[in-house]
């Protein structure tokens, strides 16, 4: 049923998401030469690797920092919410190498798709700096998200999704740091 429902949200955000990803897209090629997506390897459901896309909006001036801003950079995230190697709600996909370091607890993050939006996301702040950060020092405390992400994976049901959905539009409507508790 959750895969039929991330279907179905990929489907309406469609008519709104392709217009505007062609529109991204032309701008970023006239703003810049080089490729307009960027592909990084990221591990999903299981472990299993794919390829998130997301729009390249490195040192591309005002129009990276609004792309990033908005969110709008992870728009083409929503062709691997179709292909099925992402859902709508999840945990944030890690990189391999992050993976790799997760403690036996922190496996079970995988035991569900990896998600556009998630418990973890809206319960913690995104640390400043460029989105292809380093990964965290294994030395260094623990990340927050994971036992966020675990106890999604432990209490999802489509009530929780819903409600993280619905955080999820208000977070994007309001302004940073106004968003009701959950």
């Amino acid at each position: 049923m959750k895969r039929g429902g991330d279907l179905a949200v990929a489907a309406l955000a469609a008519p709104v998401a392709l217009p505007l990803a062609l529109l991204i897209a032309v701008l970023l090629r006239c703003a810049t030469a080089g490729p307009v997506l960027l592909r990084q390897t990221r591990s999903g459901r299981h472990g299993q690797e794919f390829q998130l896309l997301r729009f390249r909006t490195g040192p591309h001036g005002r129009l990276g920092a609004l792309l990033r801003r908005t969110g709008l950079d992870e728009l083409p995230r929503l062709w691997n919410v179709a292909r099925g190697e992402m859902g709508v709600i999840g945990p944030r996909p890690d990189r391999p190498e992050q993976v790799a370091r997760y403690s036996h607890r922190e496996r079970g993050r995988l035991a569900v798709r990896p998600g556009l939006t998630g418990w973890a996301q809206l319960h913690t702040a995104r640390p400043p700096g460029p989105p292809d950060r380093p990964a965290p020092d294994p030395r260094a405390e623990p990340d927050p998200r994971a036992a966020l992400d675990l106890w999604y994976v432990e209490h999802r049901s489509l009530r929780l999704d819903l409600r993280i959905l619905g955080l999820t539009v208000l977070a994007a409507l309001r302004p940073p740091g106004d968003l009701p508790p959950a």
